[in-house]
C-alpha cells in the first residue's frame, strides 16, 4: 500500500478559493505554512474547484511561499466538465476521460500549480462511457513524461475500479468516508481496497456531525462527550481518532480553512482510541447495537 507517500492528514483545498473562503494570496500562504508546521504536507486540489480558479490561486501563493516543492505533496482531479463561467462552450455537466482530455487537463493543472509534476492525478468520478484501455494510454503517457507520479480514482465502485485496474495500476481511491456516512466499511469497498493494495482517501471525515441537528447527530455528540475528558480531545478530534483507527489506513482529507481545526486534526492522528469505545461511537451512529 502506498503509505507514508502522503500526510497522514491532507489539506483539501476545495474552500479555499471561490468556493468558500475567498482566501487572498497571502492568506492562502499563511495557511500553506502552517499545514507545513503540523506536519500535513498533502494538498488536495481539482481541476474545477472554484470554477477552475483554485488551483492557479494556489499555485500564485505556492509561487511567492519559499516553499520547497520536495517537500509537499500535491494532489489533483479530472474528468467533470463543469457548468460555470469559465468553460461557457459545455452544454450540460458531463464527464471526458478520452485521453487527449486527460492530458490536457493535467497539463492545464500543472501550469497553474506551478508545477512540473503532480504526485497523484485522480479520475474524479466514475463516468459511463470511460474505457480503461484508453485511461491507461494517458496516464502511461503522463507517467513516461514525469507530469504524475500516482494514479487514482475518487468515487469509485469496487467493479468501476476493476474496470480501470485491468489496464493500469490504482494506487488510490479518495472516497466520501465518515462516521455517518461509513457504507465503504460495509459494502466491501475498504475490504477491496485492502486486498488490492490500494490506499484509501477520505473526503468529509467528519461528515455530518457538525452540519445537522437531529436524533443521530445529538447521539453521537453525547457519546463523543463522555469520552472527551478520557482523551483530552475535542470532538472533531474524537471523530477523526474513529476513522484513523480502521486497519485500511485511511487518510482524511479536511476540508477547514481554520488554523485551530487543522491542527487538531493532524493531532488526532496521535489518538488510539480503545477498542470498544469505538465500537460505542459507532453504535451512537446506527442508534443499535452491532449484529
Amino acid at each position: 500500500m502506498t503509505q507514508n507517500k502522503y500526510s497522514k492528514v491532507i489539506a483539501g483545498t476545495m474552500t479555499w478559493g471561490q468556493w468558500g473562503k475567498q482566501l487572498d494570496t497571502k492568506d492562502m500562504i499563511k495557511l500553506m505554512h502552517h499545514c507545513i508546521d503540523n506536519q500535513i504536507t498533502t494538498f488536495d486540489h481539482a481541476d474545477i474547484y472554484g470554477d477552475y480558479t483554485t488551483e492557479k490561486e494556489f499555485g500564485n501563493a505556492f509561487t511567492e511561499s519559499g516553499i520547497d516543492r520536495n517537500k509537499i505533496e500535491l494532489i489533483s482531479k479530472c474528468g467533470i466538465q463543469y457548468l460555470g463561467n469559465t468553460r461557457s462552450e459545455n452544454k450540460v455537466k458531463h464527464y471526458n476521460y478520452s485521453k487527449d482530455y486527460i492530458i490536457w487537463s493535467v497539463e492545464q493543472s500543472l501550469s497553474n500549480l506551478k508545477t512540473d509534476y503532480l504526485d497523484l492525478l485522480l479520475l474524479h468520478r466514475p463516468s459511463p462511457l470511460m474505457e480503461g484501455e484508453i485511461i491507461a494510454e494517458a496516464i502511461s503517457t503522463l507517467k513516461q513524461q514525469g507530469k504524475i507520479k500516482e494514479f487514482g480514482v475518487s468515487n469509485f465502485t469496487n467493479t468501476q475500479t476493476d474496470l480501470i485496474s485491468k489496464h493500469v495500476t490504482i494506487d488510490v481511491n479518495q472516497i466520501q468516508f465518515s462516521l455517518t456516512e461509513h457504507t465503504a466499511m460495509h459494502d466491501g469497498s475498504l475490504d477491496y481496497m485492502q486486498t488490492n493494495n490500494i490506499q484509501p482517501m477520505s473526503w468529509s471525515p467528519l461528515g455530518s456531525v457538525f452540519k445537522e441537528d437531529n436524533e443521530q447527530t445529538r447521539r453521537i455528540h453525547k457519546q463523543l462527550g463522555a469520552l472527551l475528558q478520557k482523551y483530552n480531545a475535542t470532538e472533531d478530534q474524537l471523530l477523526l481518532a474513529w476513522l484513523l483507527k480502521h486497519p485500511a489506513n485511511i487518510l482524511p482529507v479536511v476540508g477547514t480553512t481554520n488554523t485551530e481545526r487543522l491542527s487538531n486534526a493532524y493531532t488526532a492522528s496521535n489518538i488510539d482510541l480503545e477498542l470498544e469505545d469505538w465500537f460505542l461511537i459507532l453504535v451512537a451512529c446506527q442508534g443499535h447495537k452491532v449484529p
